[in-house]
């Protein structure tokens, strides 16, 4: 792989000898000081130019920083991207679009989200980069939820346990391990993580996509109790992981809500969990719900 300094000076030394590209700004993490990096963080360059068309005409200038694994091109507007991995690891995300885009970066006030998050300019032929705003680097940070918002994610969560109940009691893993490991862990118990994280850290985090830097920041036994909500493909194992979801969902948003003065409906959970008990007891050929 790649180190930085080595990655900066060929793409500087081969974009400096290019008349059609005008500027390189590095973005994301590595152009974040506060994110963590290693060796397989992706280098995010965008690389402006002139004459788009003649640019993306072909892909060969790829070839001259290692050998590829693989390519990927896509068009969004008038932006190129081309996602590439060479064989000795560096990956490196291309996003390609006319210089006068970053003229237009350098007339706001504000900063998109993503250069706030941070950026880092590379290769400047024309000056622009000295008018554009410097990065807060809090583009992604954990924001307060509305009390609108806190109350709606407690009340989706308890609710989509239901399908994730009735499923189990009737076998259908598959709906089961979606409901759970995708619908009630990505939608309702990450935000309640990051909600948790923004109370212990006054708000002042970004625990990165999809919870990528949890462990990073949770405290060892809520990391613990996490870990817990994993679990395999016997139905007996995902009643006790849908449980521990629930007990952990249910401690972190009460210690949201109290920090924020919402209140937390703990009669809508404790009928939820009659509710979950009753269909896990419930015997598998039972023709009835009723007691």
């Amino acid at each position: 792989m790649k180190h930085e300094q080595e990655m900066f000076i060929l793409l500087q030394e081969w974009a400096q000898r290019d008349e059609n590209i005008r500027m390189v700004l590095l973005t994301s993490s590595r152009a974040n000081p506060h994110a963590f990096t290693d060796i397989f963080t992706d280098y995010d360059f965008e690389i402006f130019v002139e004459d788009l068309d003649a640019f993306i005409s072909h892909d060969g200038w790829l070839d001259q920083f290692g050998s590829l694994i693989k390519k990927v091109a896509l068009q969004d507007g008038n932006w190129r991207t081309r996602l590439v991995l060479y064989e000795d690891g560096t990956k490196i995300d291309f996003q390609i679009s006319t210089s006068d885009h970053i003229q237009r970066l350098a007339e706001f006030t504000e900063l998109p989200a993503k250069y706030d998050n941070g950026f880092k300019v590379l290769l400047d032929k024309d000056g622009f980069a000295k008018k554009i705003p410097a990065p807060s680097y809090k583009a992604y940070i954990t924001r307060k939820p509305s009390e609108e918002i806190y109350a709606d994610s407690i009340n989706s969560f308890w609710g989509d346990t239901a399908y994730v109940a009735n499923s189990l009691w009737r076998d259908e893993l598959y709906f089961a391990k979606y409901m759970l490991d995708n619908v009630i862990r990505f939608n309702y118990l990450q935000p309640a993580i990051e909600w948790y994280l923004g109370v212990k850290h006054d708000w002042s985090i970004n625990p990165n996509k999809f919870g990528r830097w949890f462990k990073r920041y949770l405290d060892s036994e809520t990391w613990a109790e996490l870990e817990a909500t994993y679990a395999g493909a016997g139905i007996e194992e995902n009643w006790e992981a849908l449980f521990r979801t629930a007990d952990l969902f249910s401690r972190l948003a009460q210690e949201v809500g109290e920090s924020l003065g919402y209140q937390y409906p703990i009669e809508c959970e404790r009928k939820m969990r009659e509710y979950l008990l009753k269909v896990r007891n419930l015997p598998a050929d039972a023709e009835s719900f009723k007691a």
